[in-house]
C-alpha cells in the first residue's frame, strides 16, 4: 500500500494541565474528504489547527505527502483553510480578497487575474468580482472565502465548520457546492463539523471523536450501520435503547419486556442474568409483522405525528420507548394513541452497546 498523503500520528495537544487532543492516529489517502465529526470540545478543531499549523502538538509528527511538517509556520505548508467567520478583508473586492494569497506570493498580475476569474467561475460567482464584503449574502461570502482558499492550488484544504453559520437551506446546497469542487480539483480535504448529517452525506471517511479522541474511523455507512462503540451509536443518527437481560448467552439469547429476542454471534464476554443495552435504529423497525423480520415485540402506541409523507410512531414497550416511521397512505388511517401494537425487526439490526 502506498504511503498516505497526509499522516497524524500520536499526535497530543495540553493546555498547562488539561489535556484536549490524546493519542490522535489518522491516515489519510490523496484526494481523500474526511470529516472529523464530534460535540462541542472533543478536540476537533484543535487537530485541525495543529495541522493548519496554528497550534503546535505536544506530541506526536504530521506528514503531509512525505514531508514532516509538525514544527513549520502556517506559511510554509500550502494549506488552505476556511473559517466558520468568513474572514474576508472588508475593504478588498471580491476579486481582491480572491487573489490575495496569489499576490502575496508575487505572482504576475496577470496570472492573478486569470485565476481568480477561473476560481469566480468554480464558485458560480462570476459577476461578482467587483462587489465588497458587505454586499453579499452569508452564503455568497463563504464561497468567496472557499475560492481564497484554494486559489493558490494548496495541498491540503482545511474547513473549520463552514456553514454553521448558515441557514439550513443555504447549508445543504453549499456542502453538495464544497463537495463537487473538492472532487472537481481532487483536492485532500479535511472538514470539521459537529452536524452528523453533513458529515454523513458529503464524506469519503469519517473520523467520529469524543474527549480528544478518534472512538471510529470509517466510512459513513460503516460509522452509522456498525458503531465501534456506545458514544458513535448514540452520537450518530437515531437510535432506540432498549434494555435486555441475557437468559442464555451459549444461544445467545435476551429477555426484552418479558419476550425473547435471538441475537447469535452478538453476546461475545455476555453471561446469563447480564443486562445489556440494545439499540435499533428506526428505520430497522416495522409496525406490525412484516416478511424478513424474524424478532417482534408487543406493546402501546404513545404517540403519533403526521409529518406529511411520513407518520412518526412512538411505541411503549414496557419500560422502554421505540420510535419509527411508516409512510402515509391516503387509504390506511395512522394508528392511534393507546392501541396495542406490535413491532417487527432482523435481529441482525439489533446493536449491542458497550
Amino acid at each position: 500500500m502506498a504511503d498516505p498523503f497526509l499522516s497524524i500520528q500520536h499526535v497530543r495537544k495540553s493546555f498547562g494541565a488539561t489535556t484536549v487532543v490524546e493519542d490522535f492516529n489518522l491516515d489519510v489517502e490523496r484526494g481523500e474528504f474526511v470529516s472529523f465529526l464530534g460535540p462541542s470540545g472533543c478536540g476537533k478543531t484543535t487537530v485541525l489547527r495543529m495541522v493548519a499549523g496554528f497550534e503546535e502538538p505536544s506530541a506526536g509528527t504530521i506528514v503531509v505527502s512525505g514531508k514532516d511538517i509538525t514544527r513549520l509556520k502556517p506559511n510554509q505548508r500550502n494549506v488552505g483553510m476556511v473559517f466558520q467567520a468568513y474572514a474576508l478583508f472588508p475593504n478588498l473586492t471580491v476579486a481582491q480578497n480572491i487573489g490575495f494569497g496569489l499576490k502575496v506570493a508575487g505572482m504576475p498580475r496577470a496570472d492573478i487575474d486569470a485565476r481568480v476569474a477561473e476560481m469566480l467561475g468554480i464558485i458560480k460567482l462570476p459577476q461578482m468580482a467587483d462587489r465588497y464584503p458587505y454586499q453579499l449574502s452569508g452564503g455568497q461570502q463563504q464561497r468567496i472565502a472557499l475560492a481564497r482558499a484554494i486559489a493558490p492550488k494548496p495541498k491540503l484544504l482545511l474547513l473549520d465548520e463552514p456553514l454553521s453559520a448558515l441557514d439550513a437551506k443555504v447549508r445543504v446546497s453549499l456542502r453538495e457546492e464544497i463537495r463537487s469542487i473538492q472532487k472537481k480539483l481532487g483536492i485532500t480535504t479535511i472538514f470539521v463539523t459537529h452536524d452528523q448529517e453533513e458529515a454523513l452525506s458529503i464524506s469519503d471517511r469519517i473520523a467520529v471523536m469524543y474527549g480528544g479522541k478518534a472512538e471510529q474511523v470509517g466510512t459513513p455507512f460503516e460509522i452509522y450501520n456498525r458503531p465501534a462503540t456506545k458514544f458513535v451509536a448514540n452520537f450518530v443518527g437515531t437510535l432506540n435503547v432498549l434494555e435486555g437481560t441475557v437468559t442464555d448467552a451459549a444461544a445467545g439469547t435476551v429477555r426484552v419486556n418479558s419476550e425473547q429476542v435471538s441475537l447469535k454471534g452478538k453476546l461475545n464476554g455476555s453471561k446469563s442474568g447480564d443486562t445489556l443495552s440494545l439499540a435499533l435504529r428506526p428505520e430497522a423497525i416495522s409496525l406490525g409483522r412484516q416478511p424478513g423480520r424474524d424478532s417482534s415485540l408487543s406493546g402501546e402506541i404513545s404517540e403519533v405525528h403526521f409529518l406529511g409523507s411520513v407518520i412518526r410512531v412512538r411505541v411503549g414497550i414496557g419500560g422502554n420507548t421505540v420510535s419509527l416511521d411508516t409512510f402515509n397512505s391516503p387509504a390506511t388511517p395512522p394508528p392511534a394513541v393507546g392501541e396495542k401494537a406490535e413491532i417487527s425487526f432482523s435481529s441482525s439490526d439489533m446493536l449491542v452497546l458497550h
